[in-house]
């Protein structure tokens, strides 16, 4: 009976270790499909149906255009144009992704997370100042100033942002550690979702008045 238990108490801490992060890939690739391509011979991996591997083809590992920069006309002034799963299908079950961010003079790409991924970050143009903020209870502020050529690291999950302080336009590319890394841009989230979080809530956790969280409400 002991040595059952023993048994049973390592395969448990094989498995949680084994559950600790994403599996690695068992063939060369799993293309996604698209819902309107699914058909009962799919096979349904991390997220994706995948495709037969016999019918995969170039344009499934293919993405044309990272070149055009994105509308900035907008409240923040700045613009992300992804390159993930959805846009290459042959990104599914590789754990990775990429996206340009494309920033106004003064335009900031305002805090947000990554659920699924960890992000690094290389200035093309511009200037930008960027940072992240620890989990609790330290909520230590990390920042920096970066010019052309300048690489920052953004740790999976954590809370950062991106803002261009130069007085001319501002170009960036992050590779992210998740073909599907999630995004929650924090005052979205909690002052645009759907339905609205009761203002009494928000109210309380930030120390507002009733009237601003209202305001701040009908604004996302």
């Amino acid at each position: 009976m002991r040595a059952y238990l023993v048994t049973v108490a390592l395969c448990a801490l094989a498995v949680s270790l084994a559950n600790a992060s994403d599996p690695a890939p068992l063939q060369d690739f799993c293309v996604a499909l698209k819902a309107k391509d699914y058909s009962d011979s799919a096979v349904f991996v991390n997220g994706k149906f995948c495709k037969d591997p016999e019918q995969a083809k170039a344009d499934d590992f293919f993405f044309k255009g990272l070149n055009k920069p994105g509308n900035t006309d907008n409240r923040v002034g700045s613009n992300v144009t992804t390159v993930n799963v959805d846009q290459i299908p042959g990104l599914n079950t590789l754990g990775i992704s990429l996206a340009r961010i494309d920033f106004a003079p003064y335009g900031l790409n305002p805090p947000h997370t990554h659920p699924r991924a960890t992000e690094i970050l290389v200035v093309l143009e511009g200037t930008l100042y960027v940072g992240f903020v620890t989990s609790n209870p330290d909520n230590r502020l990390f920042t920096k100033v970066l010019n052309k050529g300048d690489v920052f690291v953004f740790p999976v999950g954590l809370i950062h942002f991106q803002f261009n302080v130069g007085k001319t336009n501002a170009i960036a590319i992050a590779a992210l550690s998740s073909q599907n890394a999630g995004v929650i841009t924090i005052a979205n989230a909690v002052f645009g979702s759907d339905p609205p979080i009761n203002p009494d809530v928000l109210t309380k956790a930030f120390q507002l008045d009733k009237n601003v969280v209202e305001h701040l409400q009908k604004l996302f």
